[in-house]
């Protein structure tokens, strides 16, 4: 496993993280338990002692899962990444989304990161995941309703308290970016990023080079379609997110699936997964820190961790380059 720190901060993640986004069932099509805790258990055994979660994924279930998966680990040699800034059980701020919670409930859920909401939101983390600190700790989406200075001094109190190591930010523009490094320094920011999403290499890539923050990506097998699993026509239960994604459309599936295609060789020769050769290419990649990815059982999470066994090369890197060239998907 290869490790790097997050910014200036003095937290040294994996490069490969767990994401427990599926852990939580939110928006997965449900989840079990000692499975998820097994994933998590397998990681950490191959090197990967960061986990990234969130309250929102599951209404609380992920946290609490990755609190039972740690509770047997050394703490400190743990990294817990969670967030805050989604809340469901709170009508106030910028509205997200409506959704359904893992019992088929109907929820709204808010974008709010507000002083008092915030502190609020980490006590309720920390007791959750049964730590009395957090890592690193990450807005989860930009709040329109809050002022950035409110919500970063909130999070610079946490720090203060020694309640949470490192701040970052998660979907965050240059300019917000910006905004938030006037009042407290950010260690990272996590962002959509995979061969088939790269927009923020235009802006926020760079930036983040030049001022020494983390890159952390999350779908970086664009939810398992870049795994080449995925079938044109494939079925998806209602809950389930890809269900209504574009990507998941049969035409672009098998376009996706013919570029995969032609880069399987090179993953046979290796050895390894299309998934693996796909979360190393994104490894390769300038200003990349981490490559978040989310594992149901042991077995997938050994397979993602595992991923750190081989090595690219720059020759091997730029077929697979030329290959995505030529991928038009509208």
């Amino acid at each position: 496993m290869e490790y790097q720190k997050l910014g200036s901060s003095d937290v040294s993640v994996s490069r490969i993280t767990f994401g427990s986004w599926a852990a939580g069932g939110w928006m997965w099509g449900g989840t079990e338990q000692n499975d998820a805790v097994g994933a998590i258990h397998a990681s950490y055994d191959l090197g990967v002692t960061s986990i990234d979660t969130a309250p929102v994924y599951g209404m609380g279930l992920s946290e609490q899962i990755v609190g039972e998966a740690i509770k047997s680990l050394p703490r400190d040699k743990v990294q817990v990444l969670t967030k805050f800034g989604m809340r469901w059980d709170l009508a106030k701020g910028d509205f997200a989304m409506k959704t359904k919670d893992n019992e088929g409930q109907d929820i709204d859920v808010y974008k709010y990161a507000g002083r008092d909401s915030i502190i609020k939101e980490c006590e309720d983390s920390l007791r959750r995941l049964g730590t009395d600190y957090i890592d690193l700790y990450q807005q989860h989406w930009p709040d329109v309703t809050t002022r950035i200075d409110e919500t970063m001094e909130a999070v610079q109190r946490l720090i203060e308290q020694g309640k949470v190591r490192a701040a970052g930010v998660s979907n965050y523009s240059v300019a917000q970016m910006e905004e938030a490094e006037k009042t407290l320094n950010l260690a990272s920011n996590q962002l959509p990023y995979s061969m088939l999403r790269r927009d923020i290499e235009k802006n926020v890539v760079p930036y983040c080079q030049q001022h020494g923050k983390g890159i952390l990506v999350y779908s970086p097998l664009q939810l398992g379609l870049l795994t080449g699993k995925m079938k044109p026509g494939q079925h998806f239960d209602a809950s389930d997110l890809r269900s209504t994604n574009r990507l998941f459309k049969p035409e672009a599936v098998q376009k996706v699936n013919d570029f995969l295609n032609k880069i399987r060789p090179l993953a046979e020769t290796k050895n390894v997964t299309l998934g693996q050769l796909v979360l190393r290419w994104t490894l390769a990649q300038p200003g990349i820190t981490v490559a978040l990815v989310g594992a149901r059982n042991p077995n997938q999470a050994t397979q993602n961790a595992k991923t750190m066994d081989m090595q690219l090369s720059f020759e091997e890197v730029d077929f697979i380059n030329k290959q995505l060239a030529g991928l038009q998907l509208g």
